[in-house]
């Protein structure tokens, strides 16, 4: 595949991706986008923040996305793909634990979890769905390849790639989270 394929079949991806709710009415990409960022604008007023979580490649968008938002967004930001915190976490409550316990011991309600990952069937992904809810907090979910993945079902906003190709995955999750920011980032600059 040329670069130039390559490219226009990102572009598809990224244009042709589906956001829902968590009642499962689908909006347009534009809709969910407007959404996400009113609920960033929220929690920025509230000084509550963003948590991030992905595995492996998502794991470095998730880190990416906190800084960025953070630092160009002036929404506070997190990610907690720390290897200290993994590693302990994960050697006295198990690795499906290894964020649902960072975010039971760092959220507070009205923060917003943000849960990647490209299958949509990480256990410790949705094990922080779960404790993400418990405490009260917001979900927005990026995930890909079978459209019925149980990811999709946990957000108040579900954005969905299809595809089942991680790179393609990856690098729309990350297309569509710069995407958000950066226009938040540009009301934000022309205020």
């Amino acid at each position: 595949m040329s670069i130039h394929e390559y490219a226009e079949r990102l572009r598809g991806l990224v244009s042709n991706s589906w956001c829902s709710t968590s009642d499962k009415t689908m909006l347009w990409l534009e809709q969910g986008m407007r959404h996400f960022q009113k609920m960033a604008r929220d929690i920025q007023a509230t000084g509550c923040k963003l948590m991030f979580v992905g595995n492996g490649g998502s794991a470095a968008i998730a880190s990416h996305m906190a800084v960025d938002w953070s630092k160009n967004g002036g929404i506070r930001s997190v990610a907690f793909n720390d290897a200290v915190a993994l590693t302990c976490i994960s050697n006295d409550f198990g690795y499906e634990s290894a964020f649902s316990k960072q975010i039971e011991l760092h959220s507070r309600g009205d923060d917003i979890l943000v849960a990647i990952s490209s299958s949509g069937r990480s256990p410790n992904i949705i094990a922080a769905c779960a404790a993400a809810r418990l405490a009260g907090c917001g979900v927005v979910t990026f995930s890909g390849f079978d459209e019925d993945n149980p990811l999709r079902a946990l957000g108040d906003l579900n954005f969905y790639i299809n595809s089942n190709q991680f790179g393609f995955v990856e690098i729309a999750h990350l297309t569509l989270l710069h995407a958000v920011l950066d226009g938040l980032t540009k009301e934000r600059n022309s205020a």
